[in-house]
């Protein structure tokens, strides 16, 4: 459960538009329960039960736009896609299915991350600006554990249990930028927010501090730290979900921008 760049502070002070893409290379932590009514499941943490890739490296995509001198409007899109594999150490009960201890089971987690920002500055000058943004930062879950379970006393059979929900998670924010030099440029943010909106209940923390060079007039490199924690809590009647979701990590990242 992403994250971004800056929603209103990730580019030059004067870029009308701006498309950047970026390198991320973050280090997830992840425990997840799905149980089902009557049928509890094992808190499983994906990375130390089921060895489950901790670092991963992905492309994002973000772009945006100033509507006029103080509104800005951006959206971003990345995904992390993790699997492992392990002989498991414990009985486990994920989504009504047992799967006992000594059998192999593979696990799989995508995370297709979806914001879309508005920011209004605040303050603003010709080389800074600070201001409050607020957003929706909308997950995909894909969430799958395979191996044999327990079907009857003593009787295992191959399962795939999977399970696929998307969370909207709507944040507050604020942001600023400092134009150290013409071409030195310092920007941050931090998103938060705590909500228990229909079938879910969660929060998150999107943080990110980034330094760019211009090249050109037109073309920014840099190099930011994001940390991105998710706590959430999904009710669907049929079956529960949580999962507790952290990652952070350097991104690398290149910028173009126009007038």
């Amino acid at each position: 459960m992403a994250s971004t760049a800056s929603p209103a502070a990730a580019q030059a002070l004067n870029d009308k538009y701006w498309i950047e893409i970026s390198a991320y290379f973050p280090k997830a932590n992840t425990t997840v329960n799905v149980s089902r009514p009557g049928l509890p499941g094992t808190e499983i943490d994906m990375e130390s039960d089921l060895d489950m890739d901790e670092n991963e490296t992905l492309p994002a995509l973000y772009a945006g736009a100033r509507l006029g001198e103080r509104w800005v409007i951006a959206g971003e899109y990345y995904g992390l896609d993790r699997q492992g594999s392990r002989t498991i150490e414990r009985d486990m009960d994920f989504d009504g299915a047992t799967f006992p201890i000594g059998v192999e089971v593979s696990s799989k987690m995508q995370s297709d991350i979806y914001r879309l920002t508005v920011g209004y500055a605040f303050i603003r000058t010709d080389r800074a600006e600070l201001g409050a943004a607020i957003g929706l930062h909308a997950t995909n879950f894909e969430l799958s554990l395979q191996g044999d379970a327990e079907v009857d006393i003593g009787i295992l059979r191959r399962q795939n249990q999977e399970r696929t929900f998307l969370a909207p998670m709507p944040t507050v924010g604020v942001f600023g930028t400092y134009e150290v030099t013409p071409r030195l440029i310092l920007t941050g943010r931090a998103d938060y927010l705590s909500l228990d909106i229909g079938d879910y209940d969660g929060s998150i923390l999107n943080a990110q501090a980034a330094i760019a060079y211009k090249v050109t007039d037109m073309i920014e490199v840099g190099a930011a730290y994001r940390y991105v924690d998710y706590g959430l809590d999904v009710d669907k009647g049929r079956y529960t979900a949580s999962v507790d979701y952290d990652f952070s990590g350097p991104a690398l990242f290149i910028r173009a921008g126009f007038r």
